[in-house]
């Protein structure tokens, strides 16, 4: 395989600026194949040996030159597909076949586009072998520039199997993104083929990345195909498509400018109620009786011009006549009033406008949002909302809501999108008695959004977990830099709605987002080390579940179970959630064998059967615990009356606490089958640290797969 070996091992800026410059002057969108060239060499991306050709002759003569077979194809700013326009041909192995080539090509491009500037014929090296992949780059709404892997040539077409990751991108995550696509076992060599250089690809692909990061009018790139082999790989064609007036993006804040504000909303001095009503059944009633009824114990001021008392608090006309401060302003008022409103709380220096009302952009209304906004943005005010629920802070016993209050104090925040999920959340953590930090909503997301809270959250002491759901991000980059900064802490959990494409549209009919495509959302959400949760159920679980579960030193799991049949689902759900059944070594087995009965089974799942007292379940939990070799235990319990679902509970709590007392805490999760004893004894094992449910083999490993996702994404592993 041929390859141009760049004479520069670091990257060229200068020459790719003077490219884009004068392609800009021109006032094209699309570079010439020369020009491509020009920006493959200037940052390392192999290309093969190739010049342009201004006439038959010329073209003949260089072909000699880089040797043949040869590869012809047209060059023109005007003709951006060239196979279309008759503008490609290879394997031309003489001189004569390259002149007619050249004539050929020529006269095919004039035919299709008569007023198309020519500059020549490109005349290039022929490379071929290996296999053919697709590497690229493009600009994604939601998360600016995207590099792009997957199988070359038709596949893309048919397969559509393709891997996405943030530009730029490290060494590792290339190789990771390499290592994603469906079909990633054909780059190990199928049918006696040798496996591709990845180390190649993985070059390449930090190369475009680097280059796109670089310089954002590259709107789109396309090396396809790259020719992968054992040897190297080698890009055989590339197109590049420019944008020098890209959409501007949403505003941005600093770290320190978001908690600022954040630290203020979360944790108010003084909150002012604009709307505020004696009048039971109105938002402003149930937003002011819960601030009060929930304890919240700061300064509480109504507003509302027509009553000089409200809930038994001293009522202002406006948020102007509030003495002192005021840290949050509620808005319970209707969206046409909110504007007007809003310019008293500016000049009033609030830290934030909760904006409960509906009446936006969800329901069209796009100028009256954007007013709003331009007010906000004035004085300095960041918003929540508009058309939510309000939010919760546990801490502060803050329910700054029309919703119910909440008092469970915990550690996991939960933010959601749509006010339906919102309450499901609400009555869900009331349940199961979920600690919460914060339940929040962001309804329209025409200010504050997930990256904000989530830098907020990420340094909050008082949150250990970060569940979210949503429909769109409004700045993915800015939730990326925001994710990566907070998941080595604590885990992120994430219930990305609209996976299809029915879904999608659903969630742009009532929000105004626009879901972007779920497979880019899919690989870079994990490239952040984000935990996606695949529906409701998990994000709500994952939520509750993983501050309360220990984190993981290593992969090797064991099941321990009395029932057989569970045993076997319970393997098939470590397999499926990405993990391993640890291979007892013999001496382990042995170990295991002396607490069960001969017609048990030791190896992995041990099976104690279920006929068995506490003791079994005691000696083989407790002997999984302190041997170093196994990192986390999945319990099978079989309703019994040897042992009593409330006895089971208190023999995992005991073994669990002793070894928690001795240094030991491992992942434990537990499956509990029976009567209706079980929900109680898996709830005790709950409120003790042990993740339990009754009824199902598949929940608690689950959970224990999405503690180990977020701990290999952590470093932990």
């Amino acid at each position: 395989m041929a390859v141009y070996t760049p004479k520069r091992s670091d990257h060229d800026r200068a020459a790719v600026r003077e490219v884009l410059d004068r392609a800009r002057a021109a006032g094209r969108t699309a570079l010439t194949a020369p020009e491509g060239l020009t920006l493959a060499q200037a940052y390392g991306i192999p290309v093969p040996g190739e010049a342009l050709a201004t006439s038959p002759e010329e073209a003949a003569a260089l072909a000699q030159e880089l040797g043949l077979p040869v590869v012809a194809k047209i060059v023109s700013p005007d003709i951006l597909h060239k196979t279309d326009a008759g503008g490609v041909e290879v394997g031309l192995d003489s001189a004569e076949a390259v002149t007619a080539a050249y004539e050929r090509i020529v006269a095919n491009a004039r035919a299709y586009d008569a007023d198309a500037q020519i500059d020549g014929v490109q005349i290039q090296q022929m490379v071929g072998g290996g296999l053919e992949v697709l590497i690229g780059a493009t600009t994604d709404p939601t998360f600016g520039k995207v590099v792009v892997f997957g199988l070359g040539g038709v596949l893309v077409e048919v397969l559509k199997d393709v891997s996405f990751r943030l530009a730029p991108l490290t060494r590792e995550e290339a190789l990771s993104q390499i290592g994603d696509i469906r079909t990633a076992e054909v780059l190990d060599g199928v049918r006696g083929a040798p496996a591709v250089d990845r180390e190649a690809l993985a070059d390449i692909l930090v190369r475009l990345s680097d280059l796109v990061a670089d310089f954002p009018e590259i709107a789109e790139a396309d090396l396809n195909p790259v020719f992968a082999s054992e040897d190297g790989a080698i890009a055989a064609d590339l197109r590049f498509v420019l944008d020098f007036e890209p959409a501007e993006g949403p505003r941005t804040f600093s770290r320190e400018e978001i908690l600022a504000s954040m630290e203020r909303i979360f944790k108010p001095r003084s909150i002012a109620i604009i709307g505020a009503s004696n009048e039971a059944g109105k938002i402003g009633n149930s937003v002011i009786r819960n601030i009060v009824d929930g304890g919240y114990e700061g300064e509480i001021h109504p507003v509302n011009p027509k009553a000089p008392e409200v809930y038994g608090r001293t009522a202002y006309a406006s948020i102007a006549d509030v003495p002192g401060d005021v840290d949050v302003a509620v808005f319970a008022i209707p969206a046409k009033f909110v504007a007007k409103a809003l310019e008293d709380a500016g000049r009033k220096g609030v830290a934030g406008a909760i904006l409960i009302p509906s009446g936006f952009a969800e329901t069209g209304e796009h100028e009256l949002q954007a007013e709003v906004l331009e007010v906000a943005r004035r004085h300095g005010v960041r918003l929540l909302g508009p058309n939510i629920y309000g939010y919760y802070y546990t801490p502060e016993k803050l329910s700054a809501t029309f919703c119910t209050p909440y008092d469970v104090a915990g550690g996991t925040a939960l933010t959601s999108q749509s006010g339906g999920i919102g309450m499901a959340i609400l009555g869900y953590s009331r349940s199961t008695r979920t600690g919460v930090s914060a339940i929040v909503g962001v309804g329209n997301k025409a200010d504050i959004d997930e990256d904000d809270l989530l830098t907020f959250f990420g340094q909050d002491d008082n949150t250990n977990a970060v569940a979210m759901h949503l429909e769109d991000l409004k700045d993915g980059r800015a939730f990326v830099a925001a994710a990566r900064e907070v998941v080595p802490k604590k885990p992120v959990i994430v219930l990305k709605a609209g996976r299809t494409s029915a879904g999608a549209r659903a969630a742009g009919s009532h929000t105004g987002a626009l879901a972007g495509d779920d497979k880019v959302y899919d690989d870079i959400l994990r490239q952040a080390g984000v935990v996606r949760a695949p529906g409701l159920t998990e994000l709500l679980e994952y939520g509750r579940a993983l501050p309360v579960m220990a984190a993981p030193t290593g992969e090797n799991i064991v099941i321990i179970t009395g029932a057989g049949g569970s045993g076997v689902l319970l393997s098939d759900a470590v397999v499926d959630n990405g993990m391993s059944l640890y291979e007892i070594p013999p001496d382990l087995d042995e170990a295991f064998r002396a607490f069960i009965p001969p017609f048990g089974a030791a190896g992995n799942p041990v099976d104690i059967t279920g006929g068995e007292p506490p003791s079994t379940y005691e000696k083989t939990i407790r002997l999984g615990l302190e041997d170093p070799r196994v990192h986390s235990l999945v319990l099978g319990y079989w309703h019994t009356i040897v042992t009593p679902p409330l006895v089971f509970a208190d023999v995992v709590i005991d073994v669990a606490t002793k070894a928690r007392a001795a240094g030991i805490d491992k992942p434990i999760v537990a499956s509990l089958s029976g009567d209706t004893e079980v929900e109680a004894a898996s709830a005790k094992l709950f409120e003790h640290g042990i993740v339990a449910y009754p009824y199902t083999t598949e929940m608690p490993v689950k959970v224990l797969g999405a503690k180990y996702r977020w701990a290999r994404a952590a470093g932990l592993l």
